[in-house]
């Protein structure tokens, strides 16, 4: 699968970027996709955190100059729990390849992406 069409994919996920997402440009980014299983009690509603939110598969993706590889991609459950899933993270504008903008919940930090290519490596 490409990017944009895991980014369109519509189980809910939570994008963890070095930059923001606008993939209509040859701007250089390292993209997770971690994807989100609600269990019961952790629907949009959360009442303080009740519920749980596990990852179901995660991929990421290398952008160099413009041109984007699939670096990595696991649904194994033990690779999965070594990555924490971030709290912090918010609604985000990004730019598909077709320069279409789409809302998805994400956030960019440089310092957890490098913890999460230390996971993969």
């Amino acid at each position: 699968m490409s990017i944009d069409s895991e980014l369109l994919d519509i189980r809910r996920k939570i994008v963890v970027c070095k930059n923001d997402i606008d993939l209509s440009k040859k701007t250089d980014n390292t993209v997770f996709i971690l994807f989100v299983e609600e269990s019961q009690g952790s629907a949009g509603g959360r009442i303080g955190g009740a519920g749980l939110r596990r990852i179901s598969k995660i991929s990421c993706f290398n952008i160099v100059e413009g041109t984007t590889q699939k670096i990595y991609e696991t649904s194994d459950e033990t690779e999965i729990s070594k990555f924490e899933i971030p709290l912090s993270a918010v609604a985000m504008d990004i730019k598909l390849s077709n320069g279409v903008p789409k809302v998805i919940q994400g956030i960019v930090d440089d310092n957890l992406v490098d913890t999460y290519l230390g996971l993969i490596q």
